[in-house]
């Protein structure tokens, strides 16, 4: 199951990423369906298709899945999507290392999410920065 996004975000900044995450039967996933979670920043090359490369300190970072993936929809005021919600959601720290360093470049940010049983869910975001 993929899920990507295009979406933009400040030089040198970050954004918080949102998705309402289905497991693959299709109904919405609790922490307790996830046993790992991690994501890494790619930054793209406009000229080569399948060129993507990972930004330093923002490789396979691991993440704690209760932290990220929430057992309820959330229906705070950030998500625009719709009326439902969502229920995954993680900001970037780009407090020791910048992710989106690079103004004009388009950036792939993967998150891989290994549930208890069956394939890997990978929600993926295509942030320009501004």
């Amino acid at each position: 199951m993929s899920y990507v996004q295009d979406c933009v975000v400040l030089k040198n900044g970050t954004r918080r990423f949102m998705a309402r995450l289905l497991t693959w039967e299709g109904v919405v996933a609790v922490a307790a369906d996830i046993d790992a979670a991690e994501y890494t920043v790619y930054a793209l090359d406009d000229d080569d298709e399948d060129s993507q490369t990972p930004v330093t300190g923002h490789e396979g970072v691991d993440l704690d899945v209760a932290s990220v993936v929430f057992d309820t929809l959330q229906t705070d005021d950030r998500w625009k999507a719709d009326t439902t919600g969502y229920n995954f959601a993680h900001t970037i720290d780009v407090g020791s290392y910048t992710a989106f360093a690079v103004r004009g470049t388009r950036y792939l940010v993967e998150f891989i999410l290994t549930p208890a049983a069956g394939q890997a869910i990978r929600l993926a975001y295509r942030p320009k920065a501004i």
